[in-house]
């Protein structure tokens, strides 16, 4: 069970953190975990417990916990929300809880794709110069599409015998 705790753990404490090896877990993410895992229930464990057991747990200057810190938080918070349990019952409820669970991503933001976001983003309804800045699949051109590119080959731009004055010279 422990085992099953502790890859929970790793998942949690490395997410939203790029530079973040799994092995040490922060506040938000302790949070995050109590939170999505069942631990926090909003009466008997509030957001105000987990943070204060979680500042109790943590090394005096410290911002992260360990997975043994990490243990003993879990032992403070499971004997608040199983209360009149042992502490190994404690202990086998708070795994129970966190046994595949993975940090949530409900409610994130995503991409609309609601009524007028389609018609203004459907390129082949473009018309006037706006319609130059797209090719004919609908990707965009770049800056070739958003400027005028100047011919800087030295010839005035209604010339049609472009590049013919080596030929006659030879």
């Amino acid at each position: 069970m422990a085992s099953e705790a502790e890859k929970t753990f790793n998942r949690f404490a490395a997410f939203g953190e790029s530079s973040s090896s799994g092995t040490e877990m922060n506040n938000k993410n302790f949070s995050k975990l109590c939170k999505d895992c069942g631990i926090m229930d909003g009466k008997m464990v509030t957001s105000t417990d987990v943070d204060i057991v979680f500042s109790k747990v943590k090394a005096k200057n410290a911002r992260t916990i360990t997975f043994q810190q990490f243990k003993e938080a879990v032992k403070e918070l499971g004997q608040k929300r199983f209360k009149g349990k042992s502490a190994d019952e404690v202990l086998e409820n708070i795994y129970g809880l966190m046994e595949g669970k993975d940090p949530a991503t409900t409610g994130t933001t995503k991409a609309t794709t609601v009524g007028a976001v389609d018609r203004l983003t459907d390129t082949s309804k473009y018309t006037g110069t706006h319609k130059e800045r797209f090719d004919e699949s609908g990707k965009g051109k770049g800056i070739a599409g958003r400027e005028v590119m100047n011919d800087n080959t030295g010839y005035v731009s209604g010339y049609k015998g472009a590049g013919t004055y080596d030929k006659k010279t030879k």
